[in-house]
């Protein structure tokens, strides 16, 4: 079987693609990192790759707001070919910095037209509620089996860096239609108390409504995630590993599996 191809978008400020290629390559498949000015002069790349990955970091320094440069870039020169990609049933994943562009280019809640809106309507990820740079472990909850990318997946522990990763909607109805379509996937929680859809500081570490840590889109195959699933891939990631509390891989790697065995 060959390995699925990843395109891997870097851009200026982008900090955490050589650990998500590695996380790709780890977990079976051959990564591609890409800066976006390569893409810009031939979407063709996006043609090659069986997934895209928009990973970590803070493209463009985060000037404006988390990720709005490179979401603006991708809305207005890449939506016709992001569109294309999707609808060949191809996979898109951004984590954090990621998922801040996913949501703000229109690609999880719109559909990722060209006449969408570029700033994502209805939800955005804005500043934590401490107001604060947040980076911690946090617990999570995945529900359903709605995203290929979390099949299998029912918790997760995995770390959080982000200053602006509150999931907010425009309307109380918008957050409860993604409830009902399935597509709030990932959720903080309190080990303690796993069953609280609603707990709060530190474990919601940025407020996010309904504790939401992911969405996906309506057919599931594209995702954001604020946590980094590559960050925990081996067990010595572990913050406690030492002390005998990791398992023997990384919580995050079955994401990475998960990826290349859609197209096995």
């Amino acid at each position: 079987m060959s390995k699925p191809r990843v395109l891997i978008l870097r851009a200026p400020g982008t900090n955490c693609d050589v650990e998500t290629a590695f996380a790709f390559e780890t977990a079976g498949a051959a990564p591609q990192v890409v800066h976006i000015n390569r893409v810009l002069e031939d979407a063709q790349l996006f043609a090659e790759s069986q997934i895209l990955c928009l990973p970590g970091g803070f493209s463009y320094g985060d000037d404006v707001a988390a990720g709005r440069i490179l979401a603006n870039q991708i809305h207005h020169h890449l939506a016709d070919a992001l569109q294309q990609f999707r609808s060949d049933g191809k996979l898109i994943l951004g984590i954090c910095n990621g998922f801040q562009i996913l949501i703000k280019a229109g690609m999880l809640l719109d559909g990722g037209s060209p006449e969408a809106a570029p700033l994502g309507p209805q939800a955005t990820l804005t500043w934590n509620d401490t107001g604060l740079f947040e980076d911690r472990w946090v617990h999570l909850a995945a529900s359903g089996d709605k995203s290929p990318l979390l099949r299998g997946i029912d918790s997760m522990y995995l770390p959080v860096a982000h200053a602006e990763g509150k999931f907010v909607t425009s309307t109380p109805e918008v957050l409860d239609q993604l409830g009902e379509a399935g597509q709030l996937v990932l959720r903080y929680t309190d080990p303690a108390s796993p069953e609280d859809r609603d707990v709060g500081y530190p474990h919601n570490p940025n407020g996010s409504h309904r504790a939401v840590a992911g969405i996906c889109d309506a057919t599931g195959r594209v995702l954001g995630l604020m946590p980094h699933p590559e960050r925990f891939i081996d067990r010595t990631q572990h913050p406690r590993w030492t002390r005998g509390e990791a398992a023997d891989v990384g919580d995050g790697l079955a994401m990475f599996k998960n990826a290349v065995a859609y197209f096995g």
